[in-house]
């Protein structure tokens, strides 16, 4: 990549996300990810940019811990991904919140008891719920719609309800697969600009996106993969035409 400034490694006491050397195959052999070496500190904002096919979405799932490495290693807030035991996985997952492209709600259960199924699970008393769920429901400006259920809301508003339920447990890192596949432009934009507020609050954002106008107007930072191999790695970087 010619003309394209790699970042420097930081400090190892601010890594929050260290991938050091990973390779992920298919049960086919094809590789998924190519000796990929990705270091995020605490508090960045990151987005996961490529084509379909380049990695992003193997990328995710390791860092779920949905799947592991074929070779390498990766470290997520302190945990060795590779070496955590099965019953210690949903406590690592206590401290990561996701959303994704197809919003994920409960159906047959309204805005509150969505948000509030987040805390039941991490065993939330019920005084902690009555005050945790309305407090992020205005927080992403739904305050008024808790008795709703989500065939009532628009995209752009069950999206919301996902990322409330992603972030009602104050998680230390959110990671957002495809946050606006799904919205118009407008609501697109109103959901970048949650997941920029939470960034400033501290939560470390991870964002997978094929929005190249977010990508470009944000100027965060931009990880590009191809084919398995990250390729840039910017500083208020872009969406890079391959073409």
């Amino acid at each position: 990549m010619a003309g394209k400034k790699k970042r420097k490694s930081t400090a190892a006491q601010n890594e929050i996300i260290n991938l050091t050397n990973v390779c992920k195959a298919y049960s086919t052999g094809a590789p998924a990810l190519k000796d990929v070496n990705l270091h995020i500190n605490r508090g960045e904002f990151v987005f996961i940019v490529g084509d379909s096919g380049s990695g992003k979405s193997t990328l995710i799932k390791l860092l779920l811990r949905e799947l592991t490495v074929t070779s390498g290693s990766i470290n997520v807030m302190g945990y060795d991904l590779s070496r955590i035991r099965h019953r210690k996985i949903p406590k690592f997952r206590r401290n990561l919140g996701v959303v994704f492209q197809d919003f994920r709600l409960l159906k047959d259960r309204n805005v509150y008891e969505n948000v509030a199924f987040a805390q039941r699970i991490v065993q939330k008393s019920g005084k902690e719920i009555k005050r945790n769920v309305p407090s992020m429901l205005a927080v992403v400006g739904l305050a008024g719609k808790y008795k709703a259920k989500p065939r009532q809301l628009s995209g752009g508003e069950q999206q919301r309800v996902a990322l409330a339920r992603a972030l009602v447990n104050q998680p230390t890192i959110l990671l957002a697969d495809e946050p606006t596949g799904n919205l118009d432009p407008k609501n697109s934009w109103e959901i970048m600009k949650l997941l920029e507020q939470i960034n400033e609050n501290g939560t470390t954002v991870i964002v997978v996106t094929h929005n190249r106008e977010i990508v470009n107007a944000m100027q965060k930072r931009v990880v590009t993969l191809k084919k398995g191999v990250v390729i840039s790695d910017e500083e208020k970087g872009g969406y890079i035409d391959e073409d």
